[in-house]
């Protein structure tokens, strides 16, 4: 195994994913001091010889297979953004092609790391088996049925160990990248960091729409019109589930695969949803909010709205319904 790194891009990757991957070695190599540059050296490989980015530029590559085993592998996004692109795409032969050198870099050494739709690429490997990973919060409920035996937490930017990383939606690979100058050199990471005015990513979960996520499923679209209907109550999951026309058990597993979490605390989610909305939109006190959202008392819902906002609430408060703050 060398201690080289590549980036491989197969045909049609998403041009943004390669870029960022580019840019950031790039600007930690000029910044490095010179006993550093040399690992922060990159290439770009692929599996075919001619190779083009998912807006069709050119792209200068080696081929992958000819490359001795790497000692780091980006896999960048792949240009689809549906699931049937995606599942179109990790039909291609390529992809197949990539998969089995991706099994063999990592078996003789090479730590494997992917972001955004690049890690469905990374999972059909079967590496991320029995892992925690990321990926793009909006392909979370397509992941979790594609590959059930992954520990998804599309809440997460960036989940990794020393042989597998994987980092979530599109600015996620400026976060991965970031994280392999970290290991190498913290300081330098922040330098880049400057340069190139990336702030401390924020959890996907804060990006997330419900709205998308729940249409991926009647079963769950019903839940959360039960919750809606009932956040000022006490969470029932029997009455959550006869009212939807299921059983618990069902109810329960279909809402962990859509959403990745359990129906309780996806109602929880929504309570806190609520309460940060009127908090915006009204000028109600936080005792009447907390009634009106199932809070016993307005210090309990302070807190769940710090922990699970990262915001008190007076700063939500002040925010506008465009997220901008007055």
């Amino acid at each position: 195994m060398s201690t080289a790194t590549t980036i491989l891009a197969l045909d049609g990757v998403f041009d943004t994913g390669l870029a960022a991957f580019q840019d950031t070695l790039a600007t930690a190599r000029d910044l490095a001091p010179p006993a550093l540059r040399e690992s922060l050296n990159s290439s770009v490989s692929s599996i075919r010889r001619a190779t083009r980015t998912a807006h069709g530029l050119a792209i200068p590559t080696v081929r992958a297979d000819a490359l001795p085993t790497p000692g780091f592998v980006f896999v960048p996004a792949l240009g689809a953004k549906t699931e049937e692109g995606i599942a179109d795409a990790l039909a291609h032969p390529d992809v197949k092609r990539a998969v089995e050198l991706l099994r063999t870099w990592q078996a003789n050494g090479a730590t494997i790391a992917a972001a955004c739709t690049g890690t469905f690429v990374l999972a059909e490997t079967g590496l991320l088996d029995k892992q925690e990973a990321a990926t793009s919060w909006w392909l979370a409920p397509f992941f979790r049925a594609r590959y059930p035996s992954v520990a998804l937490d599309d809440s997460r930017a960036l989940v990794g160990n020393d042989r597998v990383v994987t980092a979530g939606a599109v600015l996620a690979h400026f976060d991965l990248a970031l994280w392999f100058v970290r290991q190498r050199s913290p300081e330098l990471a922040d330098t880049v960091a400057r340069y190139l005015m990336l702030d401390p990513r924020s959890p996907q979960a804060t990006y997330a729409i419900p709205d998308h996520l729940r249409h991926a499923d009647h079963l769950v679209m019903l839940f959360e019109k039960w919750a809606r209907e009932n956040l000022d109550t006490g969470f029932s999951l029997e009455q959550a589930a006869a009212f939807v026309g299921t059983s618990e058990r069902t109810l329960s597993r279909r809402i962990n695969m859509v959403l990745g979490r359990s129906p309780l605390s996806y109602f929880q989610s929504l309570r806190v949803e609520r309460a940060a909305y009127l908090l915006r939109t009204t000028k109600l006190g936080m005792d009447e909010i907390a009634a009106r959202t199932g809070y016993d008392n307005a210090a309990t819902l302070r807190t769940l709205l710090r922990r699970k906002t990262g915001r008190t609430a007076s700063e939500i408060r002040r925010t506008n319904h465009l997220g901008v703050q007055d």
